[in-house]
């Protein structure tokens, strides 16, 4: 039960050899921890390497916690579809532990905006499929936005694609929170350290070292080092198209403030906005956009003034005013060849496994991924969604895995 005592973090792992070595214990990595510990076909022993138990600069702690199903892959969208019922039930995925909450979840849903025809006809297609999939995505004229969303600016826009069924916000930092418990209850073992070599021969991983000057050996190992993953991956000798990009979050107030909650609207520049509760979330991807250093979190001063607002007040007018509350930088884990993520093992290392590359999707996609992860540890083999195409192999042949509705 969750009144048991979580075992204590340590520095140096209690065995010298593990059945799974995760390194990255943010929410990817727990996730896997999880999922494995609360398998019945599963008995292996599980480490899990976190350089920073804080997680205070990690792609986790700096999530904006939203959840869509407007993707226009099936994949993606069953992926989501999954994340969905697993946040909506999510005690019941916990063994019914009377302890663990039920998640909060808002589902004001994601309204995205096309403002010429040929954005427009990408929405409509997408729509199709996500409808044929059980998503309940409609899309809506101008006159039909200004009749339910009337605080919109529409003279520019063409249509919108909106869903308000199990798409918004949701809690992600009690999710992740007794992942890790619950994994530590079941035995997993985390501890503080970072790895800095992986000893690879024969085409397999044999173990790791610790910055401790720790050995460890394993079965399997997980690479689930969010925008790190290519530092990772590099010593093992291996290549990933994953890089840290950086973007921003700015919370503000507006003076009028909306009668109803604002959907998460991309706008047709890219800058985002939704609620969260009295105040508002605004976002945008930096209009040059490199891969920065592992510890560059500084927020651009000029970006709400010049990127953000003017895009706000112009789409939704009642943001002309408003007021600056905070504001932060994070890190996406940018997979540089199609922004999806990069999961399964590598085609010449199969002990080595993929989690890697979500390009800002992680936290949503986290539940499909922790499980996909599990079962091909456990059974060799994917059981329930086929993550197949989001595999290595595509990364080593170069040809993306298709996804247009990125953000």
């Amino acid at each position: 039960m969750s009144t048991s005592v979580v075992p204590p973090l340590s520095t140096a792992p209690r065995r010298s050899s593990y059945d799974v070595v995760i390194i990255g214990g943010a929410v990817m990595g727990s996730s896997v921890a999880w999922f494995l510990s609360s398998n019945d076909d599963f008995d292996g022993t599980v480490l899990v390497v976190e350089r920073d138990p804080s997680y205070e600069f990690t792609s986790t702690a700096r999530t904006n916690s939203c959840m869509r199903q407007q993707y226009s892959n099936e994949l993606n969208i069953r992926i989501s579809r999954f994340s969905a019922d697993y946040v909506r039930n999510f005690r019941r995925w916990m063994g019914d532990d009377p302890e663990v909450p039920h998640l909060a979840v808002h589902h004001f849903g994601y309204m995205y905006l096309a403002g010429d025809e040929r954005f427009a006809a990408t929405l409509r297609a997408s729509q199709v499929l996500q409808s044929s999939l059980g998503a309940a995505t409609v899309i809506m004229s101008p006159d039909e936005i200004a009749a339910e969303y009337p605080f919109y600016n529409v003279d520019d826009i063409v249509c919108g694609s909106h869903n308000t069924v199990d798409e918004g916000w949701f809690d992600s930092a009690t999710m992740f929170d007794w992942w890790r418990r619950k994994a530590r209850l079941a035995g997993v073992e985390y501890v503080t350290g970072e790895v800095v070599a992986i000893d690879r021969s024969d085409g397999v991983i044999a173990g790791v070292t610790l910055a401790s000057g720790e050995t460890v050996a394993c079965g399997t190992l997980v690479n689930a080092s969010g925008p790190r993953a290519a530092a990772t991956a590099r010593m093992a000798g291996l290549e990933l198209p994953v890089e840290p990009r950086k973007r921003y979050t700015v919370v503000f107030d507006a003076a009028e403030p909306l009668a109803r909650a604002l959907p998460l609207t991309i706008d047709p520049t890219g800058v985002h906005v939704r609620s969260d509760g009295d105040v508002y979330v605004a976002g945008s991807t930096p209009e040059i956009d490199p891969a920065v250093p592992f510890d560059d979190f500084r927020m651009d001063p000029d970006v709400w003034e010049e990127q953000i607002w003017p895009v706000l007040a112009h789409r939704i007018p009642a943001f002309e005013r408003a007021k600056v509350l905070s504001q932060w930088a994070g890190h996406y884990a940018h997979n540089t060849l199609d922004h999806n993520a990069v999961i399964g093992p590598h085609t010449e290392v199969g002990n080595f496994i993929f989690i890697n590359g979500f390009s800002g999707h992680g936290m949503q996609q986290s539940p499909a991924m922790g499980r996909g992860v599990s079962e091909l540890v456990t059974y060799g083999r994917y059981r329930t969604l086929d993550l197949t195409p989001l595999g290595y192999d595509r990364i080593a042949r170069g040809e993306p895995f298709l996804e247009t509705a990125i953000i």
